[in-house]
């Protein structure tokens, strides 16, 4: 069978697995402001805390993805994992479109939710695993463009299907969403298996054959083909010694405090409130006194914002998200009014009303909210807790933290619509202190790792000398640290040798 050799074809394929999570996000988002999604579900009004159980139950299915897809790929293979989960996602996609009642659209999503966090978590890894070296920090950062792309295209076909009076305006979105999918799992059939995952099974000579492919040309004598393989025996041989590693050890000294900044960094980017705007902006934009057609198209435009913001720091990142969102906060409070009993169009969660300039002003700080974390938090929290970690423990505690995320991801979707409902401009008021919060944490105890070799950051976090303050003003770091919010893992493995992608 004919098996894809070159590096973008084979990205171009595996990243639409990323951009599946960007459809189910846009895929909700989109009509839960509509006339005829409501209508079918709900009657006149959609309660809150039901409606935030239905977003957050991909949420939650992407957490139970998170705890078994490591599992899933160390049996399969990173390869046939993404089919896997492109299936599971036809099943989800196939239960939405079709869904009678509440109940089967919760179900459906929960299961989309355990594809997107399969697929997610193993396009990445799949690809810096066959590329180059040279080119592999541009081709995994084209799964974040794929989220982008995939939360934006949905988002259009969704306005353009608003315009359907009938069911078949939410059920026409969800049910595309299989096309992608589809592609997914017939594209995976022509890409090569990792060739990692092949030594790790002791297929060493299939292992051989694929590096060959991808990198010499179909000879195995290639220099660049010795070299790696030399690297893949060290890297199984050093598997082998560490295979008593356990997840109880990232809760003993020394690890402990690494897994709290790793922990702390993946649940601070959650809590910066984006959910607030990814998964609710339309109620957002029809607060601020937007109707019809307005609300998706006003709704989009962030997310053009984040397929162009790309730059990185923890500290301002934190703080220009605090001052957009107390800025709403106050825009709301002092430019608002409660709306009528019942919210806007039978929303309850959409229960304050702006007018005038201030309303424009909202909308502009809500997407620039969005710019700040797409450039600063939204690459950075997921370069920086791998770096903190030894090779060891480095698998199992990114795992961990990733975990973490995607509950915390779940238990705020389902804490957004009740908290506009019940607390109107206020949720803002506890997003904003978050992010203060955030800042002070990473200020006093988050170190300086980018740039350091792992024997320097051993002797750092053995020493205690952790001190976030002290490391913000060294004369190096400022450059250091557009590197680690940069995204670019190839950029992340120059300036830290020893970490390595393939752990």
């Amino acid at each position: 069978m004919y098996v894809i050799s070159n590096f973008y074809f084979i990205t171009a394929i595996a990243v639409i697995g990323g951009g599946l999570f960007g459809f189910d996000i846009a895929a909700m988002s989109a009509v839960i402001g509509t006339r005829q999604y409501r209508e079918f579900f709900f009657g006149d009004s959609i309660p809150s805390d039901i409606q935030g159980g239905i977003t957050s139950a991909m949420l939650g299915g992407a957490f139970v993805g998170s705890i078994c897809s490591g599992f899933l790929s160390d049996k399969m293979g990173r390869k046939y994992s993404i089919q896997v989960g492109a299936c599971i996602w036809l099943i989800g996609c196939t239960l939405s479109c079709a869904s009678q009642n509440i109940g089967m659209l919760i179900v459906g999503r929960l299961i989309n939710g355990l594809a997107v966090r399969i697929c997610s978590a193993q396009v990445p890894v799949y690809v810096s695993k066959v590329a180059r070296p040279d080119i592999r920090g541009q081709l995994v950062g084209c799964q974040q463009w794929a989220i982008t792309w995939g939360i934006m295209i949905m988002f259009y076909i969704s306005f353009g299907c608003s315009y359907i009076n009938s069911t078949a305006s939410f059920r026409i979105p969800w049910g595309l969403q299989m096309v992608p999918a589809t592609t997914l799992l017939i594209g995976c059939t022509f890409i090569p298996r990792s060739p990692r995952w092949l030594a790790r099974k002791g297929r060493w000579e299939e292992a051989e054959d694929v590096l060959a492919l991808l990198h010499g040309g179909d000879d195995k004598e290639h220099p660049y083909v010795k070299q790696e393989m030399e690297e893949i025996r060290n890297m199984v041989e050093f598997e082998k010694q560490n295979a008593d590693a356990t997840i109880w050890e990232l809760f003993k000294p020394p690890v402990l405090h690494r897994t709290h900044i790793g922990v702390s960094t993946q649940i601070w980017s959650q809590l910066t409130g984006m959910n607030v705007m990814m998964h609710y902006i339309t109620y957002i934009v029809k607060m601020a006194g937007l109707t019809g057609s307005t609300v998706l198209v006003s709704s989009s435009i962030q997310y053009v914002i984040n397929v162009l913001s790309r730059r990185p720091v923890f500290l301002v990142g934190s703080i220009l998200m605090m001052i957009w969102l107390f800025a709403n906060a106050g825009l709301m409070a002092s430019h608002g009014h409660p709306a009528p009993p019942g919210g806007i169009d039978g929303t309850p969660a959409v229960s304050w009303i702006v007018h005038g300039p201030a309303s424009n002003a909202l909308i502009a700080s809500s997407y620039l909210s969005v710019a700040s974390f797409a450039c600063t938090w939204g690459p950075a929290s997921w370069v920086y807790p791998p770096e903190l970690f030894s090779q060891r423990h480095r698998g199992k505690a990114v795992a961990f933290a990733t975990s973490c995320n995607w509950i915390f991801n779940f238990a705020l979707g389902y804490f957004v619509p009740p908290a506009f409902q019940n607390i109107q401009w206020r949720a803002y008021i506890i997003f904003g202190m978050f992010c203060l919060a955030m800042t002070l944490h990473v200020f006093f105890l988050f170190p300086e790792t980018a740039g350091k070799s792992l024997e320097q950051i051993e002797e750092m976090f053995a020493e205690g000398a952790i001190d976030g303050a002290r490391s913000f003003t060294d004369g190096d770091t400022m450059a250091s640290r557009s590197v680690v919010g940069s995204g670019t893992p190839e950029m992340v493995q120059k300036m830290v040798p020893r970490f390595s992608l393939e752990s």
